[in-house]
């Protein structure tokens, strides 16, 4: 667990680094998985949709993960912005298992 003793940035820097990094990792792979296979329970427009919300998730992270290193670690980012996050990722996350459990229920895979 986290020592509680920990200065503030520290802290911060011990929580938000790690979370900001499993952001980018898991939206990198939404990203290709939306840009380099048809969804076939997403109509087209849905995709895209869905794939232009990563992507403009992806440039808010990139755009806090630039200035948390550019201030050593000394900003934070508040919940509200999280959150929209989190979601997105849960949204991307259910498309991808439905997505995987299909490509493993048809024949010959």
């Amino acid at each position: 667990m986290f020592n509680s003793n920990l200065p503030e940035s520290e802290l911060l820097k011990a929580l938000l680094e790690p979370l900001l990094e499993d952001f980018t990792y898991w939206f990198d792979r939404s990203a290709k998985l939306l840009e380099t296979e048809e969804i076939p329970f997403l109509s087209d427009e849905d995709q895209s949709d869905l794939l232009a919300r990563v992507k403009q998730a992806q440039q808010e992270i990139g755009a806090a993960k630039a200035l948390f290193q550019a201030t050593g670690g000394q900003v934070g980012i508040e919940s509200a912005a999280l959150m929209p996050w989190h979601t997105l990722l849960a949204e991307s996350w259910q498309v991808s298992v439905r997505f995987r459990s299909l490509q493993l229920a048809r024949p010959g895979k």
